[in-house]
C-alpha cells in the first residue's frame, strides 16, 4: 500500500513537471523560426534532440549567423551533460534490453530530478517515465504550435520574437544561477568565466566559434 502511494506520488510529480517545462516549447519553436530554421527543422530538433538549452543554443548560435555546424557542436557540448546523468540513472532504473535506447532518449535534467527524488527504486522508475512521457508529448506539440504560429508573422523580428530565445534559455539557467550555497557559486562563476571568454572571442571568431569557446571555462572550473 505503501509503495502503491509512493509510485502515485511520483507520477503526480513527473506529469506535473513535464507539462509544466512542455509549454516552454512554444518559445522553442518560436526561437527556431526567428533564427532561421523551418518549421519541420524545428520539429525535427524536438524528436530526436529532445534537450531545451541545447536546442536553444543551437537556435541562437544558427540565428547569430554561425554555420549548423559550429551550432550543432555547441550544442552538442551543452548536452553532453546528459551522459552523466545517464551514468547515475543505469544503476538506479535498471532498464534492460532495447528499452534501454528509448530510456536514454528520455535523459534530461527534469526526468533525472524527479527520479533522483523518489525514496525508492519503483518509484524512480514511475517518476522517469511520466516526466519523460508528459514532457516529450507536450515538448513535442508546443514546439510545433509555436513554429507553424511563427511563421505566419513576417518578420518575428519586428515584434521583438528575437528576444525569446536568449530570454527562456536565461530563464532555464537561472534557478541554477541563484542556488544557494557551493552550487549556486560555482555555477555563477561559470556563466561569468564563459561569458567573458565569449566576449573576449566575439571580435575575432565567427558567429557560433565563441560559444565553444566558452565551455573551455568549464575545465579551469573544474582545475580550479
Amino acid at each position: 500500500m505503501e509503495q502503491t502511494k509512493r509510485r502515485s506520488a511520483a507520477v503526480r510529480d513527473g506529469l506535473a513537471v513535464g507539462l509544466a517545462v512542455g509549454l516552454s516549447g512554444l518559445a522553442f519553436g518560436a526561437a527556431a523560426i526567428t533564427a532561421g530554421l523551418s518549421v519541420p527543422q524545428a520539429c525535427v530538433l524536438s524528436l530526436l534532440a529532445f534537450t531545451g538549452a541545447s536546442q536553444f543554443a543551437l537556435a541562437g548560435a544558427y540565428g547569430a549567423g554561425g554555420d549548423l555546424v559550429a551550432a550543432a557542436a555547441g550544442a552538442l557540448l551543452l548536452g553532453g551533460r546528459n551522459t552523466l546523468y545517464g551514468l547515475r540513472l543505469a544503476d538506479l532504473l535498471k532498464i534492460r534490453g532495447p528499452r534501454r535506447l528509448l530510456a536514454a532518449h528520455g535523459v534530461i535534467d527534469e526526468t533525472t530530478a524527479v527520479a533522483l527524488a523518489q525514496p525508492d527504486e519503483q518509484a524512480a522508475r514511475a517518476g522517469f517515465v511520466a516526466t519523460f512521457a508528459s514532457l516529450y508529448v507536450t515538448w513535442n506539440l508546443t514546439t510545433l504550435a509555436g513554429a507553424y504560429g511563427t511563421s505566419f508573422l513576417g518578420d518575428p523580428g519586428v515584434l521583438g520574437l528575437d528576444a525569446v530565445g536568449p530570454a527562456t534559455f536565461l530563464a532555464i539557467l537561472w534557478p541554477r544561477l541563484t542556488a544557494p550555497g557551493d552550487q549556486g557559486g560555482q555555477a555563477r562563476l561559470l556563466a561569468v568565466a564563459g561569458a567573458a571568454v565569449a566576449l573576449c572571442a566575439t571580435p575575432f571568431f565567427p558567429p557560433g566559434v565563441p560559444v565553444l569557446l566558452s565551455a573551455v571555462a568549464v575545465l579551469v572550473v573544474m582545475v580550479r
